[in-house]
């Protein structure tokens, strides 16, 4: 059942998709190609038609001038005999039909015969009666329904017109040839978008079927199916998406496994200073000697676990401003090598408790304040303190230093203990990421001191220390 509705839905999106592939690529095309017919078939109809009708006008407009000049002499008396003979003599009667039509609009003469003493009826000649020029005509003859085209000329004797030389054609070979030329135009249209619509359909099916494969895998994904695979089988962008897709469900499924180790490890870190606090603190009330050494040996434990939790608290509220966008500074001129110095004199005495020395070499050039949010600087200070010597405390030496260089603000803080293993210097600063280190901790502090440090506009730097442990370098940028 799964695999049918997976059938269905990617049926449906493969139909979606071709219907607006066609809609927004074929229908314009389409529409052109129709346009190209239309304006193609106007024109070749036009050209013929004018062509033909300019040659019949040219060859009546020699016929009446001759006519006019040769045989007009004696006016209307010789019209009749002398029309009879230039329809007798006319040469081109098996396809043009030379007619003489007298001014009241019937035929007199015809080289065809068969019109003689009928009445036209057409524009043409009444107009060139009327206005004494030639006059063209194309359409139905009204007697015989035969598509016709006629051009009429006046024949003029003293100014006033006494009759109509008429040529008159059929034009249902035009018309043939017409139609001939626009089907072949549409044939070559139709072969066009044929070929339009093959070639669409091919390159969309290419197109569609990795996308629903790939949709298919990302709603796999979004179900919680993370670090999936999609298998390559693309070169081109199609490629490139399915290398995208495959890095994406890689990293959901580190940042998924990340969280899942990360509440369990705070789950840890919270329950073990709980119970260290709970432990004596039931031990303290409950002892009935109140031994001094003892209270002040449980206070002193309640109190490191204490700050242990309050850090994390504090490290889980800066993520989740971090998370909303909510992580914002309060910028002022900041005295950065007075915070460092603070930092330094709040840790040593703490890390000399611990067996670790903490070295502090301030630089030789005094260092002019630069703009920032004290608090959140000092807070990076703190917490690299810390973590040097959580993870580095073994090598029993922490050195700090703050110096000028260049135009940079610069501060050092190393350790001598074990360092990061080279395959996890990349993933260090990452959110949750605590890779084979057994300190406590939730693994977000430096992402945290990393964002802050950022948004001051400088660098944080992590790497190993020659002669061994690590090294934190913190770069803020000093302009005049």
């Amino acid at each position: 059942m799964a695999e049918e509705k997976n059938f269905k839905f990617r049926a449906l999106q493969l139909r979606g998709l071709r219907q607006r592939w066609i809609f927004n690529t074929v229908m314009p095309v389409f529409a052109l190609v129709l346009l190209i017919v239309v304006l193609f078939s106007t024109g070749v109809s036009s050209y013929y038609y004018g062509t033909m009708q300019k040659g019949l006008e040219t060859r009546a407009q020699a016929i009446a001038n001759s006519f006019n000049e040769y045989f007009m002499d004696n006016g209307y008396v010789g019209f009749y005999p002398k029309a009879v003979q230039a329809a007798d003599s006319f040469e081109d009667k098996d396809r043009i039909e030379l007619q003489f039509i007298g001014s009241s609009g019937r035929i007199q003469v015809s080289t065809s015969g068969l019109t003689a003493g009928t009445s036209p009826g057409t524009g043409d000649i009444a107009q060139a009666i009327e206005t004494a020029e030639m006059a063209p005509f194309r359409g139905r003859d009204p007697e015989t329904g035969e598509n016709i085209m006629a051009v009429s000329h006046p024949l003029v004797f003293h100014g006033n017109v006494v009759g109509v030389m008429r040529l008159v054609t059929s034009l249902k070979a035009a018309n043939r040839q017409v139609m001939f030329a626009v089907l072949a135009i549409c044939l070559i249209a139709l072969l066009c978008m044929a070929l339009i619509v093959i070639s669409n359909l091919l390159f969309i099916n290419n197109v569609v079927e990795p996308v629903a494969v790939v949709s298919d895998a990302a709603k796999r994904i979004a179900a919680g199916s993370y670090g999936f695979q999609i298998e390559k089988k693309y070169t081109d962008e199609l490629g490139e998406l399915v290398d995208n897709i495959n890095d994406m469900s890689l990293q959901i499924g580190q940042n998924e496994k990340m969280k899942s180790e990360f509440i369990s490890s705070v789950s840890h870190e919270l329950r073990t200073p709980l119970t260290a606090i709970n432990g004596w603190g039931e031990t303290i009330l409950e002892d009935p000697t109140g031994d001094p050494v003892q209270m002040r040996r449980g206070i002193r434990i309640i109190l490191n676990e204490s700050r242990r939790l309050s850090t994390m608290v504090e490290e889980l509220l800066e993520f989740s401003k971090m998370e909303d966008g909510r992580f914002t500074l309060r910028i002022e001129q900041v005295d950065l090598q007075a915070e460092f110095e603070d930092a330094i004199f709040t840790y040593r005495e703490l890390f000399r408790q611990e067996g670790i020395e903490l070295h502090y070499v301030p630089g030789d050039d005094e260092l002019p304040p630069i703009p920032g949010d004290p608090e959140r600087l000092k807070q990076v200070f703190c917490n690299v303190l810390d973590n040097a010597a959580k993870h580095g405390g073994a090598g029993g030496r922490i050195d700090a230093s703050i110096a000028l260089e260049g135009g940079e603000q610069v501060i050092r803080i190393r350790d001598y203990g074990p360092g990061v293993p080279e395959e996890e210097l990349p993933y260090v600063k990452q959110k949750f990421y605590k890779g084979s280190s057994k300190a406590r901790g939730s693994g977000i502090g430096l992402a945290v001191c990393d964002e802050i440090v950022k948004l001051h506009g400088g660098t944080f730097e992590i790497g190993n220390a020659e002669g061994g442990g690590a090294v934190v370098t913190i770069r803020l940028l000093f302009k005049e």
